[in-house]
């Protein structure tokens, strides 16, 4: 008996001896799953963060922004004829309507035009949000002659006013009274007259209609 008991011990730990390195088996399998698995999930990150990091990509949104329209250069403000343009429609010369004095009109181009005589009318718009508009004026010299004068402001100091006028001689020795009476005696018409002549420079917009309002119902057409 004393022979089988080192038999009967023998195989118990034989036993218990296989079953240790099968569980180191498993041990290690499942080691090295967890461990391929880490690797999987790690790899995973890092491509996750790399396209994370690449849809941040300071150059590419630098690259998608849109570019930034050109300012335009800023010009600057004359005061003087700021506080022009917050009086419009009131122009400086209104209270000399229907006084006679010394009168100077300016021309681009041309001789100022010196003359004693009143101012009849003018007019100007009721404002000039662009900085720009226009000044008319009649006048009417002692010797029975008609000044028309047009004037173009800028509230912007380097744009320089251009300055229009034109004179209407009853008579036919002024150069732009004989073109308009030549034309007039064309048509076979009623003889010209300064108000002819008005018409022919200004027109008939709405700051020429504001003028000739003033001047009063003789600029208009009335039919029967």
């Amino acid at each position: 008996m004393s022979a089988e008991r080192p038999e009967e011990f023998s195989q118990p730990s034989a036993g218990r001896g296989r079953q240790a390195t099968d569980d180191n088996r498993d041990g290690d399998a499942v080691q090295n799953h967890g461990s391929s698995g880490d690797t999987a999930r790690q790899d995973a990150t890092v491509l996750v963060r790399g396209e994370t990091i690449r849809d941040q990509d300071p150059k590419s949104t630098h690259q998608d922004k849109p570019r930034d329209k050109e300012k335009s250069p800023h010009k600057e403000i004359s005061e003087a004829k700021a506080k022009m343009q917050s009086r419009l429609p009131a122009l400086d010369d209104d209270l000399n309507v229907g006084v006679e004095k010394d009168q100077i009109v300016v021309r681009d181009g041309k001789a100022d035009l010196a003359f004693t005589g009143k101012l009849l009318a003018s007019a100007a718009p009721p404002s000039a949000p662009k900085g720009q508009w226009q000044e008319y004026r009649i006048y009417e010299t002692n010797g029975g002659q008609h000044v028309f004068s047009k004037l173009t402001r800028s509230v912007f100091a380097e744009d320089q006013d251009t300055h229009e006028a034109e004179v209407f001689d009853p008579s036919p020795s002024s150069v732009p009274s004989q073109l308009l009476r030549s034309a007039r005696d064309l048509t076979r018409s009623r003889p010209l007259t300064w108000m002819d002549a008005a018409t022919a420079f200004f027109g008939y917009d709405p700051l020429a209609k504001a003028l000739y309002r003033k001047i009063g119902g003789q600029f208009e057409e009335h039919i029967r």
